[in-house]
């Protein structure tokens, strides 16, 4: 019997070598190195994090089979990578490209892109001093050059792709930021002819049409807006055929530092979920989120307090069994929406303390939650 329920994990891919990184941090670098150096930063704290099956290289078409294999046996249906593409190309794709397209059991498990168009800040760590001020390294704004180079990429390479998912046939694809997408093309109007290119060029290539998914976090009115009234109104211009989440840190307030208690965060997105799927007149796709820590990507050595991120509060109490009681209280949502997509964040988070990859404290005990909620064989 199929599973009615798509399940999907955020997977963020910076877990292999990229040219990038090497020139700011040296050769070899990978954000392993944070988690590796992550200590503890007040009682009680749990770092470092160690992953059971080591610090891998996700660029490694064997090292990615065993992370399908892992995650289609527990009842994932996808991984979403966050994609990174700035003015400047490609950014931590050989993840993607040279891992899980390599993989000879890519089949088992779909794929697609959140295209994550933040902002790229120096956090790899983040002094305290500069908490206010990282520094820029790469600007989410992209050109309408840009976009149309990018999304004929995308085309080609991902789309084309037997395991890329689709909705009722349409590729899958997110958005992170939508008001820097904007921004970047210059006003709403022109980021409705760069979206409608992008259907029209997915429509060429065969498919019925695009899916575009917005994240919520990302969907916000532009500086001095007035014509629209509210991002509801935004997305409709824009065709958006659905909305979502990343994190639970972007939706619901962490009261407590250093520790907010994840069973509080657990209920406050009970009442979230019902009050965003009300909201829009699209489909809303809800998120459970494993934990939270962003703690690894500070300076270890300087005071750990409340400022910005990523001197963040942490979740604590975030126990295999407490997620499986967000997984149960996302299934309960979704049997009473007509369309059973979530998504999980996330596959690999690390250095945010939020992954279902087994580590040495846990083991496969987040994967094995999945498992027994969705009744996976």
């Amino acid at each position: 019997m199929t599973n009615p329920y798509e399940i999907a994990a955020y997977y963020f891919p910076n877990y292999h070598v990229d040219p990038r990184n090497e020139k700011l941090y040296g050769a070899g670098w990978t954000e392993w190195e944070l988690v590796k150096h992550a200590r503890p930063r007040f009682e009680g704290h749990y770092q470092p994090r160690v992953p059971l099956w080591g610090y891998e290289n996700e660029a490694d078409r064997q090292v990615f089979a065993r992370k399908i294999d892992a995650a289609a046996d527990h009842g994932l249906t996808s991984f979403i990578f966050d994609w990174y593409w700035y003015n400047d190309g490609a950014f931590l794709n050989r993840g993607l490209e040279q891992g899980y397209l390599q993989a000879a059991n890519r089949d088992r498990l779909k794929f697609a892109l959140m295209w994550a168009n933040h902002n790229w800040v120096d956090i790899f760590p983040l002094k305290r001093s500069q908490y206010e001020n990282p520094l820029l390294l790469y600007p989410g704004q992209v050109s309408d050059q840009t976009f149309e180079v990018m999304t004929d990429y995308i085309i080609e390479t991902y789309f084309s792709q037997p395991s890329y998912w689709k909705i009722d046939g349409c590729p899958y694809f997110s958005m992170y930021e939508l008001f820097r997408f904007i921004e970047g093309a210059g006003g709403i109007d022109k980021a409705q002819h760069l979206l409608e290119r992008f259907r029209a060029k997915t429509r060429a290539a065969g498919f019925p049409d695009l899916h575009l998914n917005a994240v919520v976090w990302g969907v916000q009115l532009l500086p001095g807006e007035t014509r629209l009234t509210n991002p509801r109104d935004m997305l409709k211009q824009l065709g958006f055929d659905s909305v979502t989440s990343y994190v639970w840190i972007h939706h619901v307030p962490f009261p407590d530092f250093p520790v907010t208690d994840y069973h509080h965060v657990r209920e406050s997105m009970k009442h979230y979920n019902l009050k965003t799927a009300a909201e829009y007149d699209i489909p809303y796709y809800p998120n459970v989120t494993m934990g939270w820590d962003s703690s690894p990507r500070t300076v270890q050595s300087d005071r750990f307090d409340l400022l910005n991120y990523p001197f963040t509060p942490t979740l604590g109490g975030n126990t295999p069994d407490a997620f499986r009681k967000a997984l149960e209280d996302v299934k309960a949502f979704l049997d009473t929406q007509p369309h059973k997509i979530f998504n999980i964040n996330a596959w690999n988070e690390w250095t945010e303390g939020s992954y279902l990859e087994p580590d040495t404290v846990n083991g496969m005990g987040y994967l094995e939650a999945i498992k027994a909620v969705f009744a996976v064989p």
